[in-house]
């Protein structure tokens, strides 16, 4: 890979990485619900009204729309929202490609390797660990919602597998439209209209921004860029980049947040990282093209 494809490589996962802290701050503003729906709608409008239809059968679209967008997303927000830590959800919503390699292998019938599984029983060993330290202090309910979200990523990344779409950017605009309605639905009857007004009548600056970064900076121009490099460059030369978006995750929460990195989660983010690495840079027996089991969709 050339050096400056490799400086974009490493400046998406860095976005993606940071967007976790502007998620906590969007939060701060926003309920959860809300907050989600209004980045997908920014997403979508006006993008969705110049660059044509999807180009793939809409049956993909919706069930991506409602697996990724709805659910993926309202329960990351939700267990952000609930003390999840910025750093901390960054690195269990990887756990993804567990459950992604476990949906594979079900659906698809895309079997793992011996090497795949046991990367995968290393990430898994860390989740675990994760979990017991997160528990001493913290309720347990926050980290299952982003667990559930990892899940709801896992069964969109198969959708997805099995849309195969020719444009990633124009795809992912369309999933970002289709999620927007039932976001806003849910939104009005879990949090309420009168929390809905409050947020949007007391909107300031850090809110608008957070909102700017994660539509246009993490979802339109992350995505892009990573398209371009899957177009590029044989996916296994592209995908470990995706390994750094934890890292840069725990890093800028820690930085920028505050959040506590303990000597226990080190260790567990390093098996969790490794574990990955295994399970992703393993070639797949199947002679057709290999997906990247990390899917290139941001936070």
């Amino acid at each position: 890979m050339k050096p400056a494809h490799s400086a974009v490589a490493v400046l998406v996962a860095a976005i993606w990485g940071v967007n976790f802290v502007v998620v906590k701050v969007g939060l701060a503003e926003f309920p959860p619900l809300l907050f989600s729906a209004l980045r997908f709608l920014l997403a979508a409008v006006p993008a969705v009204f110049f660059l044509g239809g999807p180009r793939v059968a809409w049956r993909w679209v919706f069930g991506v729309g409602l697996a990724l967008g709805v659910v993926k997303f309202g329960l990351l927000f939700t267990g952000m929202h609930a003390g999840m830590p910025a750093g901390l959800s960054s690195l269990v919503l990887q756990s993804q490609v567990v459950f992604t390699v476990a949906l594979s292998a079900v659906v698809l019938g895309e079997r793992p390797r011996p090497a795949q599984v046991l990367g995968l029983a290393v990430a898994t060993t860390g989740f675990v660990v994760i979990a017991l330290d997160y528990r001493v202090s913290s309720p347990v309910s926050a980290l299952l919602l982003v667990v559930g979200g990892a899940l709801a990523w896992g069964v969109a990344n198969v959708l997805t597998r099995k849309a195969q779409p020719p444009d990633s950017l124009r795809f992912i605009v369309w999933v970002s439209a289709v999620a927007v309605l039932p976001l806003l639905a849910l939104s009005l009857l879990v949090e309420g209209p009168e929390a809905d007004l409050a947020a949007l009548r007391g909107m300031d600056w850090a809110g608008a921004g957070s909102l700017l970064f994660v539509a246009w900076v993490s979802t339109l121009l992350g995505f892009a860029l990573w398209g371009f490099l899957l177009r590029t460059y044989p996916a296994p030369r592209v995908v470990p980049f995706a390994l750094l978006v934890p890292v840069a995750g725990m890093l800028s929460g820690w930085l920028l947040l505050d959040e506590e990195v303990t000597a226990v989660r080190l260790g567990a983010a390093g098996l969790v990282v490794a574990g990955m690495g295994a399970a992703t840079l393993t070639r797949p027996r199947s002679r057709r093209r290999a997906e990247p089991v990390v899917e290139a969709v941001p936070v």
